[in-house]
């Protein structure tokens, strides 16, 4: 097993622990720096993407989470492409100018599909191997990249550590207090929450971002940046059957069975990496629940004082793990 003090000293003598260069922050519900946004058709999906950077760098595959959206990594991406590296931060599925190729394609919001998402992507940009980071939904995807593909990951960034879900144990009860903090995934479960996700997403989404990172104080324009991603027609839909799979109350597609079938049996990703840790993850803060999942060079980072949106809310702190790992 390699120690952090180890891991730290081979990037040193590796040499990839260059001084950050800071580009200038990005002002609060301001333009992005990365301009327009790009289209590209990947798979089942037409993905929107935001691009920074020398397109001859090395590749940095940027995943979102919900309900967030690319605008987490305003202030990422930026310091990234300063350091020479290609920058890409696609929509998921059901999020912004991201769109599905056909009408009759299931709104499927399982893991094996978003983490085929990735895959495809890459595909369409002739990207042979690319360093993953992302939290939430992203941090997941990006896990599951490097489980099943790790042939075309460099190295991954994940924040919260190993999320891939094993549906078997999901259906283990947890205390009652870490029961009510995911009191969203059993409303979603009712038709009730469906109506109230449709109705009041704006809201809903808000409250969220307040709960997961409560000492974080964005203003209004932050967020309204990030809501326009949520006005996509089948984000609703994504949603509730992402959850609602994660409980087995909804089926995923026979497309990705074999896949997930690779994932129910809690694959370790053997690629490098480094977990980030934050207040939100409570008791799992330590890490050493899901350090055996990862057998490759590995570190474990935890910052206090934050809550979920580690990009948004720590970026420099995220930037260097993506330079470090």
């Amino acid at each position: 097993m390699i120690s952090r003090r180890q891991f730290s000293q081979a990037l040193a003598v590796a040499g990839v622990a260059a001084p950050l260069v800071t580009a200038p922050a990005q002002a609060a519900g301001s333009k992005p720096a990365w301009g327009a946004i790009k289209q590209v058709r990947a798979g089942v999906l037409d993905i929107g993407y935001a691009e920074l950077g020398p397109a001859d760098g090395p590749v940095t595959i940027l995943l979102h989470g919900w309900p967030y959206d690319i605008h987490s990594y305003v202030d990422v991406a930026p310091k990234l492409a300063a350091q020479g590296h290609r920058v890409l931060i696609p929509y998921l599925r059901g999020y912004g100018p991201t769109r599905f190729l056909h009408a009759h394609t299931m709104r499927n919001g399982q893991q094996s599909a978003l983490g085929a998402d990735v895959i495809a992507f890459m595909d369409a940009l002739k990207i042979r191997k690319a360093t993953l980071g992302g939290f939430d939904w992203g941090a997941r995807t990006a896990c599951i990249t490097a489980a099943l593909w790790p042939e075309r990951v460099k190295a991954l960034v994940s924040v919260s550590g190993y999320l891939i879900v094993n549906l078997k144990q999901n259906q283990e009860p947890l205390s009652p207090q870490a029961e009510l903090g995911w009191w969203y995934q059993y409303y979603f479960s009712t038709e009730r929450g469906v109506k109230g996700y449709t109705q009041n997403t704006y809201e809903f989404n808000k409250l969220i971002w307040k709960l997961a990172s409560p000492q974080w104080n964005f203003d209004d324009a932050t967020y309204a940046q990030s809501a326009t991603a949520w006005k996509n027609p089948d984000h609703v839909a994504i949603v509730i059957h992402n959850y609602r799979w994660r409980l087995q109350l909804a089926e995923g597609e026979h497309r990705y069975y074999g896949l997930e079938r690779k994932l129910q049996t809690r694959p370790v990703i053997t690629v490098p990496t480094i977990t980030i840790a934050s207040d939100f993850d409570g008791p799992n803060k330590p890490g050493t629940g899901y350090r055996d999942r990862f057998t490759g060079p590995y570190e474990h980072r935890i910052i206090d004082g934050i809550g979920h949106n580690v990009p948004q809310e720590a970026p420099d702190a995220f930037t260097r793990a993506v330079l470090d790992v």
